[in-house]
């Protein structure tokens, strides 16, 4: 009879062979070396390195990138769509970028944030003394907007470099030893997304 660590390995059940492909869309170019990807388009290049996973991406054509993934488990199998939808992303980012509109909520003491050089500033949040600082990732661009009251937007190619920058800024604003319940101040994201190909 089988010890139960052999029956326990041989369950694991394993697909062959995992496909999946992803179309280019126009005015965008994509070359892989070694499972580094590299997108290039209209409002600049992003580069990107997949090689902790361990699969297969060829350009088909131009216009097609393959993504294979020999004898994968279930949670490998997983990975495809992940690194589809990292390298559709990078396409996105480079054809119309990625915003996200920040909104400063207080029911007292105004939020004043400023932008120093590269690093965004945030004054009297609670009526804190302290000043919080929150440097801009490089390809990251701050504005405030000038029709909306109390919102900042931050916008660039990486949505990954985008949206750290703009979690960075909602925990800088972490209320510590307050009843959360009644203290709600703070800079929440309020919308993100892909910039409306109208405004690009």
């Amino acid at each position: 009879e089988l010890s139960p660590s052999v029956r326990k390995r041989s369950a694991t059940m394993k697909t062959i062979l995992g496909t999946r492909f992803l179309d280019i869309p126009e005015g965008v170019e994509v070359s892989v070396k070694a499972r580094a990807v590299t997108v290039t388009g209209p409002r600049g290049t992003l580069t990107r390195e997949f090689k902790h996973v361990s699969l297969d991406l060829v350009m088909v054509s131009p216009s097609k990138l393959r993504i294979d993934l020999w004898f994968g488990t279930r949670k490998q199998t997983a990975t495809i769509r992940t690194i589809s939808t990292h390298i559709k992303n990078m396409c996105i980012g480079v054809t119309q970028g990625y915003c996200y509109k920040m909104r400063f909520v207080y029911s007292h003491f105004p939020i004043n944030v400023t932008l120093n050089q590269r690093t965004v500033e945030i004054r009297n949040f609670l009526g804190d003394k302290l000043v919080r600082r929150v440097p801009l990732i490089d390809g990251v661009e701050y504005l405030r907007t000038a029709d909306v009251k109390d919102q900042i937007e931050l916008s660039g190619n990486d949505i990954g470099a985008v949206s750290l920058c703009a979690a960075r800024i909602r925990q800088s604003c972490d209320i510590k030893k307050k009843d959360l319940r009644k203290f709600l101040d703070g800079i929440f994201v309020s919308q993100k997304g892909p910039i409306p190909k109208a405004d690009v």
